[in-house]
């Protein structure tokens, strides 16, 4: 596959040295995408290397373990090695594969991702991955409140605006600054539809590398913008009247250093291949289903429910629909060489996301399925109105509650049973949408 990114066989003990590392972040994250973490002193990094460390799994979250369970131990992968020392000099994080008593732990998520991409390189294919991460910069009082970073940041179109993506420059730039200096290929940052609304882009890599980045740029996000008085949010819908806040994934297929997608005889003027199109049409059919997984929150259907905000369009679909180059679609194709998944949105768990995608792109594929004709963005099956919807979808469709049981059966119904518990905990809470409704309307 043709990226920039190159297997690396250091070795962990000797990247640590070479760098002047003085500790080690040994990082995985559950089934939710919560980065959890064991700070090593680098004059342990060999017994990490060789052994791992241990976590109680039950105590770290969504692992599918309770508290009489074996320790998770998680081994780093040395090829994820990244310095971080704009966070703080002379740290350094790994990311790391779970095991318990020796084995890959089915429910960690880099693990579902990893014998996903396994079954796809059985058929000579490989999965390469770009992702948009959005973002918001805010502010919550001690009343818990919420208000953007920036309060100039007021217009009613500030998508794009140079004054407010000025005014956030440090902040910007600190986050290039540190994406460039671990060679990932900054190429564009810029001010989102939403106000206090940003997104950076990075290149390209392979699917497994691209969602170690994602967790590891949400960690830096987080952490610079706390650093100046501010809270980086990924939440997919903060504010009721404004833009949601996506992760849309840009995928494509290769076969080695050949990609599979692209086709300059397409008789549909996409430029894509047969293949690409049974990758899409598989992505289509299961869409439903795949929501639970790249949408996976309450407040996540705010976000694709929504039908206008103040800017005057959600850039969020509402129906799995698929075409050209135009943002309405759940399967945008904006040329040849890519397709660009716009359902998932910042809550997503890159891995699983990823993961996911590829199982309902590859059924598609094995079933030799076509999407039909590009149609426009309300064409297609609606998607789920809530989370709760999204589930039963999941329960339902064997491809990608498979995917999820990639690497051992149970976890989807984990998954599922998570989910709809998260539903039913929010449908339980009163809020203030229910008091200002009913606490005098009888």
């Amino acid at each position: 596959m043709a990226t920039d990114t190159e297997a690396d066989t250091s070795d962990l003990a000797e990247l640590v040295r070479a760098d002047g590392i003085e500790f080690v972040l040994a990082v995985f994250v559950d089934l939710t995408g919560k980065p959890c973490a064991k700070l090593v002193p680098a004059q342990a990094v060999e017994e990490l290397r060789d052994e791992g460390v241990g976590f109680a799994g039950y105590a770290a979250g969504a692992l599918g373990q309770q508290p009489s369970d074996p320790d998770v131990i998680a081994r780093p992968d040395a090829s994820s090695y990244t310095p971080v020392p704009f966070v703080k000099p002379g740290l350094a994080l790994v990311h790391c594969d779970p095991y318990v008593e020796g084995k890959p732990w089915p429910y960690a998520p880099r693990v579902i991702l990893r014998t996903q991409l396994e079954r796809a390189a059985a058929q000579g294919l490989t999965l390469a991955v770009g992702a948009e991460v959005e973002y918001f910069l805010v502010n919550r009082d001690e009343h818990g409140v919420l208000s953007v970073a920036d309060g100039k940041d007021t217009a009613a179109q500030p998508c794009y605006d140079a004054r407010g993506l000025t005014r956030m420059y440090d902040h910007l730039t600190a986050v290039s600054s540190a994406m460039n200096s671990l060679g990932w290929g900054n190429y564009a940052n810029d001010h989102e539809d939403g106000n206090g609304q940003f997104e950076q882009n990075f290149k390209y890599a392979d699917a497994l590398t691209t969602a170690d980045r994602v967790i590891t740029m949400r960690y830096l996000v987080s952490v610079l913008a706390e650093q100046r008085g501010m809270t980086a949010t990924f939440m997919p819908k903060p504010f009721t009247d404004r833009t949601g806040t996506g992760m849309h994934m840009h995928m494509s297929l290769w076969r080695g250093s050949e990609a599979a997608f692209p086709d300059a005889t397409d008789a549909r003027g996409l430029g894509l291949s047969p293949l690409a199109y049974s990758f899409v049409a598989g992505i289509v059919e299961h869409a439903r289903a795949l929501q639970a997984v790249i949408a996976p929150t309450v407040n996540s259907y705010k976000r694709t429910g929504a039908v206008s905000t103040r800017s005057g369009a959600t850039w969020s679909p509402r129906v799995a629909g698929y075409g050209g180059n135009d943002r309405t679609h759940f399967v945008r194709v904006p040329d040849g060489n890519r397709i660009e998944l716009r359902g998932g949105d910042g809550a997503a768990n890159p891995y699983l996301a990823a993961a996911a995608a590829l199982a309902a792109g590859l059924d598609g594929i094995g079933r030799g399925l076509d999407p039909g004709e590009p149609g426009a963005g309300g064409k297609g099956p609606e998607l789920p109105p809530t989370l709760l919807h999204a589930v039963e979808a999941l329960q339902a469709d064997d491809v990608i509650s498979g995917a999820l049981d990639a690497a051992g059966l149970g976890v989807s119904q984990y998954f599922a049973d998570l989910k709809r518990e998260e539903f039913f905990d929010w449908h339980s809470t009163v809020g203030a949408w229910e008091l200002d409704r009913y606490l005098t309307a009888f």
